[in-house]
């Protein structure tokens, strides 16, 4: 398990790591810009990942469409009894399915099936209005009380534990100075609106006998950052795999280069760049990382 030794917050985030060998997390995606040949699944420029672990299934966002409730029907995996949503962030290519999720969750709360609502876990920040410009949105469809009417809500800044072995990290500390911010669009805040640096841009830890494995959304706070706080979140160095968005898009060479340079001394086994990683990137990281395809449909197994 991965185990919280105190109290949540950011002068404590210190937790030990133990462990049944033989578990694994299972780990499917649902939507990804790509597909895989031959799974005849959908795709979309967005992200949803499916997850089961402990006895729990928690999906870490939930694309754009309903493309993702479409895949997961097609795989086999009924979302209508997720135990755990997470939100990485509050853009619309990540959100925006919560309203077919929530049209899922309602109509078999109709037919009188027994159930609970489940657990959706985000930043408070995910669900504040967005914008590039008047009239075009890219932020949550759907605020608070309009979860709740499907959905136990936790917004934290804090780690939040989602399984024994699973973790939501919560803000992520800008560390690192080769990953800077760059603020996207507007958010709305108590002030109005102001340029957005995504400080509500988190991700999942697994806490496995190999490693941690890192679970990203888009990586708007720096797959790097991200990756450094849950290593200090958890106590485990050891970086087994990394799958999801690292927003690496420009052609950056000195970015890609500190990039690749600080995943190789976390001793990273296996990554798996997708949705907002663009072809610059994923060449300049091949060239010295364990750098793997992926698209909807792809299954993954870690210990």
């Amino acid at each position: 398990m991965c185990l919280m030794s105190g109290a949540l917050s950011r002068n404590t985030l210190t937790f030990a790591a133990s462990w049944v060998h033989s578990a694994s997390m299972k780990l499917t995606v649902l939507i990804d810009n790509n597909t895989l040949t031959d799974s005849y699944l959908l795709g979309e420029p967005a992200l949803s990942l499916y997850m089961e672990e402990g006895g729990a299934s928690v999906l870490l966002d939930c694309g754009y469409s309903d493309a993702a409730s479409r895949n997961a029907s097609r795989l086999g995996i009924d979302l209508a009894a997720i135990d755990t949503v997470a939100l990485s962030h509050g853009h619309n290519d990540h959100t925006w399915g919560l309203v077919p999720l929530m049209a899922c969750l309602a109509e078999k709360a109709a037919t009188g099936a027994p159930g609970r609502k489940p657990r959706l876990v985000a930043h408070p920040e995910a669900l504040a209005p967005r914008q590039i410009a008047p009239g075009e949105p890219i932020g949550s469809l759907l605020g608070r009380e309009a979860l709740e009417q499907c959905f136990t809500v936790t917004l934290s800044r804090e780690p939040v534990q989602l399984t024994d072995r699973l973790l939501f990290l919560g803000e992520i500390p800008r560390l690192l100075p080769f990953e800077t911010a760059r603020p996207i669009g507007q958010r709305h805040g108590p002030q109005g609106l102001v340029p957005d640096e995504l400080p509500d841009d988190t991700a999942l830890a697994y806490c496995g006998g190999d490693g941690l494995v890192i679970i990203t959304g888009c990586s708007h706070a720096g797959i790097c950052n991200i990756t450094e706080h849950a290593r200090r979140v958890t106590g485990l160095r050891r970086v087994a795999a990394i799958i999801g968005g690292l927003h690496l898009l420009a052609p950056d060479p000195a970015l890609f280069a500190a990039t690749a340079d600080y995943l190789k001394r976390t001793g990273l086994a296996a990554l798996y760049p997708c949705h907002c990683t663009g072809l610059a990137a994923k060449l300049a990281l091949a060239k010295t990382l364990p750098l793997h395809d992926v698209g909807s449909g792809l299954r993954l197994s870690f210990s």
